[in-house]
């Protein structure tokens, strides 16, 4: 007589389960919620606050684990893990779970040996307040991961889980987290094993080696409680992941997990959509739109154009460029002599200009303002343009440069000050974020050309291969300024700017304000908005700080990328300025009660 797979007995889980029970472990009963697993008699889960962690050993059979796993939350993620005989698990819920593409990896701690290394410019250690956690929130939304509830990280009671973060020694800003659980702690687990969940780097830290040093700190901590080995799940093609876990001595070991069919998980289980080639600018819109049920056309992905439409109305987008935003409006934004006539006759503060490229009337300016800026009338991402020379640089040849991009130089007055990036979408304010040029940290071993290197490969990496440094005059430049070459060792912490421009193409980082950014910045962002009658931009401001009102205008882009200010919700405010019919009915009822223009707290 044959079985079916979905009701016989898994001999392997009925003896790691009677294991357990022969060591005590006992199920909870009633409202008793001493720890944040639970344990009905068939099986442990351990919530950790983005989902529950289903350890399938400690189940009876498959059928209790899916049965388990259906249970799943709304706007939660729970992982099955440590499943041995996944097709066995589907068969019981075919149309609900998916197998995840991850491989398991495993750290021997018997054998592992902790690095000798000096952290370079951060510091790894426990979360310890309700700041900490915003920061890991924070984090975890910039990385699409699920974010936690706040109380949670507080109210537990058991020591199973353990939060690492990485603390940049300079800002105190958190710029790494990673999360532990100890199965020992969590249900007195024979084997002695641990897990790994949830590394995240913020994709704008500025140092090598936190994700390195953040999994070493947590094999460290489970090492000396005695743990026997440290597993992890990593996506399959997540190859810089895979490529660090091997180099710590983690090897793969043939254990699967599970997860649910949700929309947290589509990509997984759906494959890739049409969108997969669009860039993450055009792919943050796409997502938003399907989310709400807006039919996605990909017109071209390499181009990053997309038609949307929902109800009979039809948008054709490149990124955040939209039919909405008109012709005149886009060729305004394109010259930047005439986008600076236009705001300065809105009552914005804007530099001194002059538009030439000769170099007698360079020189009397220079005179004049001592430090100027030199760029082309029309582009983009920053290219040709050079910042704060002086007469000892070499300003015919950043005329030239500026020349190859376009056939009209500008030469503004140099003001000194943080580069302020704020979106308007729909004449209101949706993200402010201070932009930051490209600096290097010096280990005392390496030279300034490694260093850059490996920061460049840093930014593509979190950027999608958007962020890049350049070996080029304006590197060189700043390089020069600050006493270095390429072959020059940089002393242990020391900094040193690479860009004097913060784009974000060339290496430059962004620093989300919204929430602090003063009223008058505001203000004159909406009114140079209003100025080139654009519905989306990014006005781009040099500030002394954001918190203060004084300001000069420098440009604006008619395509800002909105997923720069992840997780300001600027994909939604777009969506919500093509197709308001799309907005839920009861936001659209909140929003009539709203002021035109709000001003920020």
């Amino acid at each position: 007589m044959t079985t079916s797979p979905g009701h016989r007995r898994d001999r392997g889980y009925s003896h790691r389960l009677r294991r357990m029970r022969e060591q005590g472990v006992k199920p909870l009963r009633g409202n008793e919620r001493a720890s944040p697993y639970q344990n009905d008699g068939s099986g442990v889960s351990v919530d950790c606050g983005w989902g529950n962690l289903h350890f399938a050993q400690t189940f009876e059979n498959p059928k209790a684990l899916a049965e388990r796993m259906r249970k799943e939350g709304p706007g939660r993620r729970d992982i099955g893990f440590y499943v041995r005989e996944p097709h066995v698990a589907l068969a019981a819920a075919p149309q609900e779970l998916f197998l995840d593409p991850s491989h398991t990896y495993r750290l021997d701690l018997s054998t592992y040996r902790a690095s000798r290394r000096k952290l370079q410019g951060f510091t790894v250690r426990r979360m310890t307040n309700e700041e900490d956690a915003e920061a890991v929130n924070r984090i975890y939304a910039a990385r699409h991961m699920v974010t936690v509830r706040p109380d949670f990280f507080w109210h537990r009671k058991d020591r199973a889980l353990i939060y690492l973060i990485a603390e940049d020694n300079a800002t105190g800003a958190v710029v790494g987290t990673v999360t532990g659980v100890d199965h020992m702690r969590a249900f007195d687990d024979p084997e002695r094993g641990a897990s790994l969940w949830c590394l995240a780097v913020d994709p704008q830290a500025r140092h090598p080696g936190i994700g390195e040093a953040l999994v070493r700190r947590l094999a460290e901590v489970f090492q000396a409680r005695g743990n026997a080995y440290l597993d992890l799940s990593v996506l399959h093609d997540n190859d810089q992941a895979i490529a660090l876990y091997e180099k710590l001595g983690f090897y793969q070991i043939p254990v699967y997990a599970l997860k649910r069919k949700n929309p947290i998980n589509e990509r997984l289980f759906a494959g890739p959509g049409p969108e997969s080639g669009l860039n993450p600018y055009a792919r943050l819109i796409v997502d938003e739109a399907r989310r709400r049920g807006i039919d996605v056309e990909v017109v071209d992905a390499e181009g990053g154009f997309f038609r949307l439409t929902y109800g009979g109305r039809s948008m054709l987008c490149r990124e955040s460029l939209s039919e909405m935003t008109s012709a005149v409006a886009m060729s305004i934004c394109d010259d930047k002599a005439v986008t600076r006539r236009m705001v300065e006759r809105a009552g914005i503060r804007v530099p001194a200009e002059l538009e030439t490229d000769d170099p007698k009337d360079v020189t009397d300016f220079l005179k004049e303002h001592e430090r100027i800026v030199i760029k082309p009338a029309r582009g983009e991402q920053g290219r040709g343009v050079a910042v704060g020379l002086s007469a000892d640089d070499d300003v015919d040849g950043a005329i030239e440069r500026a020349k190859q991009i376009s056939d009209r130089v500008l030469v503004e007055e140099f003001v000194e000050g943080d580069d302020l990036r704020l979106i308007v979408i729909d004449y209101r304010l949706v993200a402010a974020a201070v932009r930051r040029a490209a600096r290097i940290s010096g280990d005392g071993r390496s030279t300034v050309r490694q260093l850059i290197e490996r920061l460049s490969r840093r930014r593509a990496a979190a950027t999608g291969g958007e962020s890049k440094i350049p070996f080029d005059e304006e590197t060189n430049r700043a390089l020069k300024e600050a006493g270095y070459g390429l072959d020059d060792v940089v002393e242990e912490g020391h900094e040193i700017p690479v860009r004097r421009t913060a784009n974000l193409h060339t290496g430059g980082t962004i620093h989300d304000v919204t929430d602090h950014v003063h009223p008058t910045l505001v203000d004159a962002a909406i009114k140079a908005a209003r100025a080139i009658e654009i519905p989306v931009v990014g006005i781009d401001l040099i500030v002394k700080s954001h918190l203060g009102p004084d300001y000069v205008f420098i440009e604006a882009n008619e395509r800002p990328g909105l997923a720069n200010h992840e997780p300001q919700p600027t994909a939604e405010r777009f969506i919500d300025l093509l197709f308001p019919l799309s907005i839920p009915h009861a936001a659209r009822q909140a929003s009539r009660t709203e002021p035109e223009e709000p001003c920020p707290a």
